[in-house]
Protein backbone atom coordinates (compact mmCIF):
# COMPACT_ATOMS: atom_id res chain seq x y z
CA UNK A 1 0.00 0.00 0.00
CA UNK A 2 0.95 3.40 -0.94
CA UNK A 3 1.27 6.56 1.26
CA UNK A 4 -1.34 7.99 -1.06
CA UNK A 5 -3.71 5.14 -0.87
CA UNK A 6 -3.38 5.55 2.53
CA UNK A 7 -4.58 8.94 2.60
CA UNK A 8 -7.27 8.75 0.46
CA UNK A 9 -8.31 5.65 2.63
CA UNK A 10 -8.36 8.38 6.28
CA UNK A 11 -10.49 10.64 3.95
CA UNK A 12 -13.41 8.13 3.51
CA UNK A 13 -12.93 6.65 6.90
CA UNK A 14 -13.14 10.46 8.77
CA UNK A 15 -17.12 10.04 8.94
CA UNK A 16 -16.39 6.34 10.86
CA UNK A 17 -14.40 7.20 14.11
CA UNK A 18 -13.92 3.48 15.27
CA UNK A 19 -13.66 2.04 12.16
CA UNK A 20 -10.78 4.86 11.46
CA UNK A 21 -8.92 4.24 14.65
CA UNK A 22 -9.01 0.44 13.93
CA UNK A 23 -7.63 1.27 10.01
CA UNK A 24 -5.02 3.38 11.84
CA UNK A 25 -4.22 0.56 14.27
CA UNK A 26 -3.45 -2.03 11.34
CA UNK A 27 -2.59 0.01 8.48
CA UNK A 28 -0.54 3.31 9.47
CA UNK A 29 2.79 3.16 7.86
CA UNK A 30 5.86 2.30 9.77
CA UNK A 31 8.90 4.53 10.40
CA UNK A 32 12.00 3.13 7.71
CA UNK A 33 15.44 2.42 9.20
CA UNK A 34 16.73 2.33 5.84
CA UNK A 35 16.39 2.02 2.23
CA UNK A 36 15.35 5.37 0.03
CA UNK A 37 12.39 6.77 2.02
CA UNK A 38 14.82 7.26 4.70
CA UNK A 39 16.40 10.21 3.27
CA UNK A 40 14.46 13.24 2.04
CA UNK A 41 15.38 16.34 0.61
CA UNK A 42 15.66 19.27 3.61
CA UNK A 43 14.34 21.56 1.10
CA UNK A 44 10.93 20.04 -0.55
CA UNK A 45 11.52 16.54 0.80
CA UNK A 46 11.75 14.91 -2.27
CA UNK A 47 12.82 10.87 -1.44
CA UNK A 48 14.69 10.39 -5.17
CA UNK A 49 17.97 12.15 -6.67
CA UNK A 50 19.47 12.94 -2.81
CA UNK A 51 22.91 14.61 -2.80
CA UNK A 52 24.25 13.60 0.55
CA UNK A 53 28.03 14.81 -0.31
CA UNK A 54 29.30 17.27 1.60
CA UNK A 55 26.56 17.70 4.22
CA UNK A 56 24.31 19.60 1.41
CA UNK A 57 21.08 17.21 1.66
CA UNK A 58 19.35 17.95 -1.28
CA UNK A 59 17.82 16.34 -4.17
CA UNK A 60 19.37 16.69 -7.08
CA UNK A 61 17.12 19.39 -8.78
CA UNK A 62 17.02 21.46 -5.34
CA UNK A 63 20.82 21.27 -5.66
CA UNK A 64 20.88 22.81 -9.37
CA UNK A 65 18.63 25.42 -8.69
CA UNK A 66 20.77 26.90 -5.31
CA UNK A 67 24.37 25.49 -6.61
CA UNK A 68 25.60 28.73 -7.43
CA UNK A 69 24.80 30.22 -4.63
CA UNK A 70 26.40 27.84 -2.59
CA UNK A 71 29.55 28.61 -4.34
CA UNK A 72 29.42 25.61 -7.05
CA UNK A 73 30.71 26.40 -10.78
CA UNK A 74 29.61 24.58 -13.89
CA UNK A 75 32.68 23.43 -15.29
CA UNK A 76 30.39 21.91 -18.91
Amino acid sequence: MTYSDYRKMIKQLKAKPVKMQKYLRHNAPKPRKYGRATKKCRRCGRPGGYVSKYGLGLCRTCFREIATSLGFKKYS
